[in-house]
């Protein structure tokens, strides 16, 4: 019986560098290159393809991991990863060199198997996904260790997030209720909550003096952050030490929803075909490639779960 539609949305480089941080740095290719970032991110596509059984998979991609326009409203955002200011483009992110040297071996490694690479100039792949979790017409499944993508899960639309945060061996689905388990707010609150709660990962500041606990009082109080605002100016519905906070960063909540708010309507759509298991010749190519780079085991594993779409 044919699997039912749905989508895995693959914050691509959250799990490249899951895997290069977890694949020992002594697997090489014959010639000495590191490709454990590679060998580790087909293992990890071969586990998902296996575990959640989609139809279709996207790996999306940061065309600009740091965008100016968020840059602009929020100048410390993710400022404290930059190692080089290209004044003609994205600025160069801090990335070990033996990771970097793999970026061309992954991304043929994911054509190679039939997996799409979608990224939009000056986004990030948050704002893919987010686009292609809005728009789907089938369930997905996002998967990433980054929290900020909880504000895409969606119960009614069949959204959640595979979360890796404490590992493969350990992933988390992230429904409704497990954000609401988590944080005391719903999935469509979690952007305010974060811009409140700020992030220092991000570079985001958020409220000064206001926490996790805090934050969802208040949006549970008042739904959302323009009515915390508004409680605040009239001075109702909260303590006049908290009310004096959100008064006082009035500067950041004016931006902050924008840098912290994933895109949801880039003019991109997801692929309509399902993956496919590789054609004889284009599992002569992935065996190539394998023998090549050493990918060994790893390359082996991927060609097969996908091979089981259509089964």
């Amino acid at each position: 019986m044919p699997r039912a539609d749905k989508l895995l949305l693959l914050d691509t480089a959250s799990l490249y560098f899951r895997a290069f941080y977890g694949v020992p740095d002594k697997v090489t290719a014959p010639d000495g290159s590191p490709i454990n970032a590679a060998r580790g991110l087909l293992d990890i596509i071969a586990k998902l393809v296996t575990l959640y059984e989609p139809t279709h998979v996207v790996a999306c991609w940061d065309d600009d991991w740091r965008p100016q326009w968020r840059v602009d409203l929020i100048p410390s955002y993710k400022a404290h990863r930059v190692v080089e200011v290209v004044p003609a483009g994205p600025d160069v992110e801090e990335v070990p060199d033996p990771l970097e040297a793999q970026i061309p071996l992954i991304r043929e490694t994911l054509a190679l198997l039939g997996i799409p690479i979608i990224g939009v100039a000056e986004h990030e792949a948050d704002d893919v996904i987010g686009t292609l979790a809005t728009h789907a017409t089938m369930p997905v499944d996002i998967v990433t260790g980054d929290r900020d993508l909880f504000q895409l899960v969606d119960d009614a639309r069949n959204v959640r997030v595979i979360y890796t945060a404490r590992g493969m061996s350990n992933l988390e689905i992230v429904t409704d209720a497990v954000v609401v388990a988590k944080y005391g707010v719903l999935p469509s609150q979690y952007a305010d909550f974060a811009t409140m709660r700020g992030d220092a990962s991000d570079g985001l500041p958020g409220v000064a003096g206001v926490g996790e606990k805090t934050a969802a009082t208040l949006l549970q109080a008042h739904g959302d952050l323009a009515g915390i605002r508004a409680a605040a100016e009239a001075g109702e519905g909260m303590s006049a030490g908290v009310r004096a906070k959100v008064l006082a960063a009035a500067t950041y909540l004016e931006v902050a929803p924008t840098v912290v708010a994933v895109a949801t309507d880039l003019p991109i759509t997801s692929p309509s075909d399902p993956l496919r298991p590789l054609d004889p010749s284009e599992a002569d190519a992935a065996t190539a490639l394998a023998e090549r780079w050493n990918l060994g085991g790893s390359m082996t594993r991927a060609v097969a779960a996908i091979a089981t779409i259509d089964a």
